[in-house]
């Protein structure tokens, strides 16, 4: 508590008022994926690769706000809602050879005054799980929201049940901060939200590992990695 005539001078942190920018329905090249904005047209390949009622395929939306989606009009009924919205913001992912779609993301709660914006709706099919892609896939988004857009703050969040989800998360370098219980309810059932981030501060780090970890150098011939993203980021950390 203040006394009368103290001045208190430790608010805070100062910090530029200037606000992030919003992203824009602009293309994203990578080098294992690229990041196009999600279109209605996309709806087919997207059902081919996420659609259907088979248990491999239907246990990827366990999390998710919507699907599984057992009819294809459904989908792309879906799609097209998605495709027309801006916060969340959508993109499609395509495998840079074979120019398959493989999945789709998007960045949402923007907030630009308060420079904070969080990755979602990640929806990887079976093709990018567990590839070079799917890490190079958030990579270029990060990139997007610290380099390009100006934000201070990349949210990650998801069911706490959902331990793939948190695994990934602290692997590509997000910092869990906590659980929000009752958070929400999603197709009737209760979510407790676990929350994590990464911040402008600590991005160079992150930035510097996710590279070394998609350099070509960082496999061998087999496709296997050489080092982990968690033990070069922690390499970098220390030296």
């Amino acid at each position: 508590m203040a006394v009368c005539g103290e001045k208190r001078n430790n608010f805070g942190l100062q910090v530029s008022d200037i606000p992030a920018r919003r992203p824009e329905r602009k293309s994203i090249e990578g080098n294992f994926i690229d990041l196009l904005p999600l279109r209605t047209e996309h709806a087919d390949e997207l059902y081919d690769v996420l659609g259907g009622i088979e248990q491999e395929r239907a246990s990827l939306w366990d999390y998710m706000f919507a699907g599984p989606f057992a009819v294809r009009q459904t989908l792309q009924n879906y799609i097209a809602q998605c495709a027309e919205s801006d916060d969340p913001h959508f993109f499609v992912i395509v495998d840079k050879m074979s120019r398959q779609i493989t999945g789709y993301i998007s960045l949402l709660r923007i907030d630009p005054t308060n420079r904070v914006i969080e990755v979602g709706n990640v929806m990887f099919s079976t093709l990018l799980q567990r590839t070079r892609g799917a890490t190079e896939c958030v990579y270029l988004l990060a990139q997007l929201v610290f380099d390009d857009l100006g934000y201070r703050r990349f949210e990650w969040k998801c069911n706490n049940l959902n331990d793939p989800s948190k695994r990934a998360a602290q692997r590509l370098g997000f910092t869990f901060e906590g659980i929000f219980r009752q958070h929400m309810i999603i197709k009737g059932r209760n979510r407790d939200t676990a929350w994590f981030s990464i911040i402008d501060s600590e991005w160079p780090i992150v930035k510097q590992a996710f590279q070394a970890w998609l350099d070509p150098k960082n496999f061998d011939e087999q496709g296997r990695q050489r080092q982990a993203l968690a033990d070069l980021r922690n390499n970098l950390l220390r030296a």
